[in-house]
This record gives structure tokens, C-alpha cells and sequence, in this order.
């Protein structure tokens, strides 16, 4: 058996599949579930994007899918992609996407469709990578997941380089670390997936006032109260912030 199981996060630039090419072109954020890829090599997608403004579209859309329903219609009949927002505009025009469909949930829309061409999770999935969740973002897509050693994670980072039918992108490790717990982590740290000194930087300037407005502390007040230097403090609470900014929103 391998030892070490690795909670990994990528950053990949340059994939040009319909949902990275759409959040480009939008600026709109997409996040997806990982993708089922058929043995044609279509793509089965799940996926969701913030809901255009308009309440009444909401609402006529929950109200017709009712009574398509009763109605058990036997025939596609098509709708403007418009309601759903620039999204779903910019995925019906593309000619690599078929059956698009889009649904109201809150203030997001879920989407579904069958895609003809890969994203690069599914060439990160055949080296190993077991993705647990993707966000399409304009200037990139961030990948969430695991691999089960540090040679299936160096096969992983060589995609790009390894890979043709990917394209010319870019895949780099945002956070690493083994799975579980390690000694010494708090509840805090395992939940949230950050280090034991990144969760007590965070407490301790929570509790000194350092988010405060206005500030009650200083930077420097801080790391003397931990014992560090103010250099480490602040990078503490960078990544602390980054990690569990990426994890809420």
C-alpha cells in the first residue's frame, strides 16, 4: 500500500474546453461537478453560474417546468438562452456543445450538457487525479481534489507537457498537503485545510482586534503575542486567508 494520500489543488490556464472558454469570455464563474466522460469521448457536464438579475424569468421558468411536466411532453422544443444568463448564451453558440439545458435554483442557474470536446480534468483524471471540484474562473480554473502518492502527482503535473490532445496549457500546485490529520492539527486546521500555525495566526489576531474596524492591533503586536517575527505572521494569515477563502467561496 502507498502511505501518503495528498489533498492537491491546481490552477490551470490555457484549457480551451466550452466551459473555460465561456468563463473566459463572460467573466463569469462557473463551478462544476467532475465531469463523466463517455466511452465516445463526449463529456457529460454539471455545472452552475450566478442567475441574471431578473426575478420574473425565475419564476416563469419554475412555473413552465411544472406544467411541462404534467403535460409529459414527448418533443424538445427549444428556449432563448438569454433568460439564463451570458453563460448559457455563449455555450449555445458553441458549436461543441449539445443539449444544453438550464433550471433556476436560488440565485444560481444548473446547467447540463453533453460536451464533444474533453476539459483537462479528464487527462489530470487518467494520471490519477480524483477531482472533487472545479471552478472556472476568467483567468483560470482551480481543481480540488486527491492523489494517492507523490510519483501519481509529478504524473499529474506532467499533463501539459505529456499530453497533446490537451493543448498548450499551464497546470501548477496551489496547496498541498497528506490527508487526514497530522499530529498536533487542530479541529480547525483539518476542517478547513490549513496549518495548525496558519488557524492560530488567524485566532489570535481575531481575538487582538486585528480585523477590526478600526484596527485595535498592529501586525507586530500579534507576532510578538505568537512569538514569531512580523514577516511570518503575515504570511501566515496570506495563505490562512487565501485557503479558506477558496474553501467558502
Amino acid at each position: 500500500m502507498i502511505a501518503a494520500c495528498l489533498v492537491v489543488a491546481f490552477s490551470v490556464t490555457g484549457d480551451d474546453c466550452p466551459l473555460a472558454r465561456a468563463a473566459r469570455e463572460t467573466g463569469v464563474p462557473i463551478d462544476a461537478r467532475p465531469s463523466q466522460l463517455r466511452t465516445d469521448d463526449n463529456a457529460l457536464l454539471q455545472f452552475s453560474a450566478p442567475a441574471p438579475d431578473a426575478a420574473g424569468h425565475r419564476g416563469a421558468d419554475r412555473a413552465e417546468g411544472f406544467e411541462e411536466l404534467e403535460e409529459f411532453e414527448t418533443e424538445d422544443r427549444s428556449v432563448d438562452p438569454a433568460r439564463y444568463g451570458p453563460v448559457a448564451e455563449t455555450l449555445d453558440a458553441d458549436d461543441r456543445v449539445r443539449y444544453l439545458h438550464g433550471a433556476f435554483a436560488g440565485d444560481r442557474v444548473e446547467f447540463r450538457c453533453l460536451s464533444k470536446r474533453p476539459c483537462v480534468v479528464h487527462a489530470l483524471s487518467d494520471a490519477g487525479f480524483m477531482v472533487e471540484s472545479i471552478r472556472y474562473d476568467p483567468d483560470g480554473e482551480h481543481h480540488r481534489g486527491a492523489v494517492v502518492g507523490y510519483d501519481v502527482l509529478q504524473g499529474v503535473l506532467s499533463v501539459g507537457a505529456d499530453r497533446s490532445d490537451v493543448g498548450d496549457v499551464d497546470i501548477a500546485v496551489e496547496r498541498v498537503h497528506p490527508l487526514g490529520a497530522t499530529e498536533g492539527d487542530t479541529a480547525g486546521a483539518r476542517r478547513w485545510s490549513i496549518t495548525s500555525a496558519q488557524e492560530a495566526a488567524l485566532r489570535t489576531a481575531l481575538e487582538m482586534g486585528y480585523f477590526a474596524v478600526p484596527r485595535e492591533t498592529d501586525a507586530s503586536e500579534v507576532a510578538a503575542a505568537l512569538g514569531v517575527s512580523k514577516s511570518a505572521l503575515l504570511e501566515r494569515l496570506r495563505r490562512g486567508h487565501r485557503a479558506l477563502l477558496e474553501q467558502v467561496l
